[in-house]
């Protein structure tokens, strides 16, 4: 995988450990957690939309 440019949520700790970044990929997007950068997730457009609606349907707590 090429060099990719991380985006962190808005809904990041100040501390900056408990993060989800995401980064823009040739095929879709990549997502990780900040604290296990090496552990990423690919997604395709469609899959990342998924992803989003699913979330959206079932907010956390």
């Amino acid at each position: 995988m090429t060099e990719l440019t991380w985006l962190k949520s808005s809904f990041s700790e100040a501390s900056g450990n408990n993060c989800v970044e995401v980064a823009a990929t040739e095929d879709g997007a990549a997502l990780r957690e900040s604290d296990e950068p090496g552990r990423i997730l690919t997604l395709s457009p469609q899959g990342l939309s998924a992803l989003i609606v699913v979330i959206k349907q079932n907010p956390s707590p």
